[in-house]
């Protein structure tokens, strides 16, 4: 019989089986408790080296230039791997109402970045009105294409639910590009365009009219046509008329006119937006527009207008003239196809030159009217030709039956050459003009 001593356990007890499987005998007090012991190596202590010091980038700004570098430098981030599925984590919405702001202290100044901050997430500081960008508040579809332009693009495109896309047709491109070039951006104040024939009959107040709709349809400034007949001119005949008032009348009222709104009602708008000033038609006149009244009326108009087209009256020696040509930034010469309106538009050029206008002359478009009778019986290439050794460019505006009506021109209902080329024009009278006054 083996006695134990007090305060000795039965697995203290040497005469007992260590065999976990050998159980214990049901006399016995207690049961056995088997232990297991197991050697382990000492944990080793890694001992952060010299070089590899951590550096916290939250908060604090650093100079580049002022940590001094011993070769390559290592930056330790700590992650919290369990930060999201602990119930104690505060996520960033819940920190916003609370006060407190993710990555930041509440002391920080706003420097008017969300680099640190998650979206959806409120600053600790008051956002200006500058941080509500476009690219932040609207949504970024990824995946989400502009349906091309053009009958088979678009054709191609619908039949494979948008997996094709060609993209535009080359015509649809090669008119936004024209369109773009017509709506170049200015400053400095208005741009001048006067028309000019020495011939009547030859087109120029339906050149101006072509000109000014072309202008307006593609552009979003506000383009006007001012009739500086000194006699009857009938411009605003190409256009519905909204107003009897005429030049006089803006001469008249010129102290009066406050802002764009009292000047628009002098003025007849189009379905492209081209304002036309009329002239006076009241044939009992005794004093005709003349070259003070011009001044007036083209002050006005620099006050509301980016461009200012001028159908001057036939001739070059009329008393608004000298005053048109001073403004002048280009001019357009209106010629027709037979021999003589070529000659006559050929010898404008030349009196421009005699009188210190040659640098007009040299940006000068002729517009080649080839709706005038004989058309058909000269050489229109040559006559190009010619006009081409003298000005920048030249321009055929076709034969159309509404044109020639003589009567309301719809922009929209002519023929697509003529809008073609009443769009070419004007994207050559645009590409001459400067940019910026004083260019």
């Amino acid at each position: 019989m083996t006695t134990r001593k007090a305060g000795q356990s039965l697995s203290d007890d040497p005469s007992l089986p260590t065999d976990p499987e050998a159980g214990v005998d049901d006399e016995r007090d207690e049961p056995v408790r088997p232990r297991v012991s197991v050697d382990l190596p000492p944990a080793q202590i890694h001992t952060v080296p010299e070089d590899e010091a951590a550096v916290s980038i939250d908060n604090v700004r650093v100079d580049p230039l002022s940590v001094p570098s011993t070769g390559e430098i290592i930056t330790s981030v700590a992650i919290d791997a369990a930060m999201g599925d602990s119930p104690s984590y505060d996520p960033p919405a819940r920190q916003a109402h609370t006060g407190a702001s993710f990555g930041a202290p509440a002391d920080t100044a706003y420097d008017q970045s969300r680099r640190g901050r998650m979206r959806g997430e409120a600053s600790a500081r008051p956002e200006p009105a500058t941080m509500l960008t476009a690219d932040r508040l609207l949504e970024n579809k990824r995946g989400s294409r502009v349906v091309p332009e053009g009958r088979w693009p678009k054709l191609l495109y619908t039949v494979s639910f948008g997996a094709i896309n060609r993209g535009d047709s080359a015509k649809v491109r090669a008119y936004k590009e024209l369109t773009t070039k017509i709506d170049k951006p200015f400053e400095g104040g208005t741009r001048f365009v006067p028309i000019l024939t020495r011939k009547g009959g030859v087109g120029k107040t339906t050149v101006t009219a072509l000109l000014g709709m072309a202008l307006a349809d593609a552009r979003e400034d506000r383009i006007i046509a001012i009739d500086a007949n000194p006699d009857r001119g009938t411009l605003a005949e190409r256009v519905s008329k909204q107003t009897r008032s005429t030049v006089r009348d803006v001469v008249t009222k010129a102290s009066s006119i406050q802002g764009f709104t009292d000047f628009s009602t002098l003025v007849s708008r189009d379905e492209t937006r081209l304002d036309i000033l009329a002239s006076d038609t009241d044939p009992l006149l005794s004093e005709a527009f003349d070259e003070d009244d011009y001044n007036v009326v083209a002050d006005l108009a620099t006050r509301y207008y980016s461009i200012v087209l001028t159908d001057c009256g036939t001739g070059i020696v009329h008393s608004v003239m000298r005053a048109t040509l001073q403004r002048a930034d280009s001019v357009v010469i209106v010629s027709g196809g037979s021999v003589d309106e070529a000659r006559l538009a050929s010898e404008t050029l030349t009196w421009l030159e005699a009188n210190g206008y040659g640098d007009l002359v040299r940006n000068a478009i002729v517009a080649l009217n080839t709706a005038t009778q004989g058309t058909n019986l000269v050489k229109l290439e040559e006559i190009e030709s010619h006009f081409l050794s003298r000005v920048r460019e030249v321009v055929r505006i076709p034969y159309d039956p509404l044109l020639a009506a003589g009567s309301v021109i719809s922009f929209k209902d002519l023929k697509q050459y003529t809008r073609d080329a009443a769009r070419l024009l004007a994207s050559l009278v645009v590409e001459g003009l400067p940019s910026r006054r004083g260019a």
